[in-house]
């Protein structure tokens, strides 16, 4: 269905391009992290870049929403103003930025948003307005690199700009002419990175912000552009997508088995460690912190202002990066990923490589006590707290951790999908056999997991948690952290919410009467077995209350209780 073209860059054309570009990054993001070699070859870009931007959205997104709230029509001459909603999509990139890659984009949407922000006397911009944004991104987000390389996203940015500032007419012509200008020069980034032109592909953020000023054409004109060049120079990775690691090169691609020797041997050189953390401090700290991170590893990238930062950083002493955070601020929603170059077990210790068992589970669990549950029944986890999902740079250092030939992925959360899958993909791509299984609850995991025998066939140990987890429905009892929407109304901060499958289904003021209505609702459809799993800050007395309403209630179905520790919600609950 085409879109409908918006005329000018207000509030509503902001939130159309960030849909779009969300929608679009969605569909490049595994094409994205294929070709994903610079500065790590770490196969995230692309997922990097769409959770970037999915936390911009969801900034957008509040914002109309609350203006919906107070006036019950987004799209009203008093709705958000464009200030509010670049700010917005600012300031939500900013906070959800990822790996190297999304830190920039951060910083290219903060430069944009600087200029449309500064012209708020109006409600709209054109084409020149426009022009000063995408001109302002390039600079800042240059400015923010410490070490800036050509043949980046940085290039490509700049390479936008320029064609933008030579078009003129309205703002459909000023994106089309900075899409097609991003286009040209990702083409060329393989001629001006060695490291692109081993592997035969153009730069994986480069390719990444043509997808998202592709978006911003198809806001203004209500067409997606052409296939751009992020095609171009993929023989080599198209030719080899899915032979089997363990093969040998086929005639003539010995030069390419040299190469990725040569690349193997390069990554021992690099830093160990990704370090990102949001930086609460003042210009003057962030000045010496840049200068002491500089010393200490590549790849440092810092963006915001305004007192709020996003640093980005390589290491090989993950904790001194920290520690030069403590000293400049405060930092938090820390985020340390290991590379895994090699196994960090046995490098240089002169000890043989530890034996890969059969096979593994490799789980994500929202708290630490049902990381214990987890681990007694024999997986390998990986602990998601509260507000900070992990990045698939951390999933593909759990499969690691597994040490299997064959690993079964349950990511417990609907929102960890695509990141999931990357990480799937990166496993496989280094001669692990991974199975994703779509979880989307913790209690879906806990089902797929008492199905497991590893002495199993792969494929029918798949089928067998795959079918166990489907079979369970899951709920969850939540606070209301602010006042919003939902499926079943309208909820005020500090509501109590139930959600059954996603969606919120009850809202009231006592945990254990919407937990009970929760419950009732899931087995209205019947049910053999509720578990019931308690988060920390829940009242003790609400599983005493479920377990006794389900022996009164409920004839032959069995209920089991678990302590989740500090994970997020009140109360997940799990129907078989």
């Amino acid at each position: 269905m085409a879109q409908v073209p918006q005329r000018f860059f207000d509030a509503l054309a902001v939130r159309t391009w960030c849909g779009l570009s969300l929608r679009a990054l969605g569909r490049a993001r595994e094409e994205i992290d294929a070709i994903n070699v610079y500065p790590v070859a770490d196969g995230d870009t692309g997922t990097n870049l769409y959770l970037t931007l999915e936390s911009a959205v969801a900034a957008v997104e509040a914002v109309f929403a609350a203006h919906e709230l107070d006036d019950g029509a987004p799209e009203a001459a008093d709705g958000p103003s464009l200030a509010e909603t670049v700010g917005a999509m600012a300031h939500g990139a900013l906070i959800g930025a990822r790996g190297n890659s999304g830190t920039i984009l951060a910083q290219l949407l903060r430069g944009m948003a600087q200029v449309l922000t500064a012209r708020s006397e109006s409600a709209h911009t054109e084409g020149p307005g426009l022009r000063l944004a995408l001109r302002n991104a390039a600079e800042s987000a240059r400015q923010a690199v410490a070490h800036p390389v050509e043949g980046t996203v940085l290039t490509v940015a700049s390479a936008a700009a320029d064609a933008a500032d030579d078009a003129e007419g309205d703002c459909a012509e000023v994106a089309r002419a900075a899409y097609e200008g991003a286009r040209a020069a990702l083409a060329a980034t393989p001629a001006q990175l060695p490291v692109l032109e081993r592997a035969g592909v153009v730069d994986a953020g480069g390719h990444g912000l043509v997808t998202v000023l592709g978006a911003l054409v198809e806001t203004f004109t209500g067409q997606a552009p052409g296939p751009g060049a992020a095609t171009v120079a993929h023989a080599r990775v198209e030719r080899r997508e899915g032979v089997p690691p363990e093969a040998s090169p086929a005639p003539g691609d010995e030069a390419l088995a040299g190469e990725c020797a040569v690349a193997e041997a390069d990554r021992h050189d690099e830093p160990a460690f990704e370090v990102i953390y949001l930086l609460e401090a003042e210009d003057a700290a962030v000045t010496r912190l840049r200068q002491r991170l500089d010393a200490l590893g590549d790849s440092l990238v810092v963006v915001g202002g305004d007192g709020l930062w996003n640093v980005h950083v390589h290491v090989d002493d993950a904790g001194a990066a920290v520690e030069a955070g403590v000293e400049a601020g405060r930092p938090h929603r820390i985020r340390i990923t290991h590379f895994g170059h090699g196994d960090a077990h046995t490098a240089g210790t002169g000890r043989p490589p530890r034996e890969r068992s059969r096979r593994a589970v490799v789980a994500v669990v929202p708290g630490e006590g049902l990381a214990g549950l987890y681990a007694e029944a024999g997986a390998t986890t990986l602990l998601a707290r509260p507000g900070e999902p992990p990045a698939s740079g951390e999933l593909v250092q759990a499969v690691r951790r597994a040490h299997a030939h064959e690993v079964v992925l349950l990511p417990n959360d609907a929102e960890l999908r695509h990141t999931a899958a990357a990480a799937a993909e990166q496993a496989r791509a280094e001669g692990v056999r991974v199975a994703l299984i779509p979880t989307r609850s913790a209690v879906q995991g806990i089902a797929a997991l008492a199905v497991h025998e590893p002495e199993r066939r792969f494929d029918e140990d798949v089928v067998a948690m795959t079918s166990a987890a489907g079979a369970t429905r899951y709920a969850e009892v939540t606070v209301a952290e602010h006042r919003s929407w939902t499926t079943a109304g309208i909820c005020q901060a500090g509501d109590v919410l139930g959600l059954i499958d996603g969606d919120v289904a009850v809202i009231g003021a006592d945990v254990a009467e919407v937990a009970a209505t929760v419950l009732d609702r899931m087995l209205s459809a019947g049910g053999e077995l509720v578990t019931l799993v308690l988060g920390d800050e829940a009242p003790g007395t609400v599983t005493e209350h479920l377990e006794a309403r389900v022996r009164e209630a409920y004839l032959a179905v069995d209920t089991v209780v678990h302590r989740g520790g500090r994970q997020g919600a009140l109360l997940l609950v799990g129907v078989e």
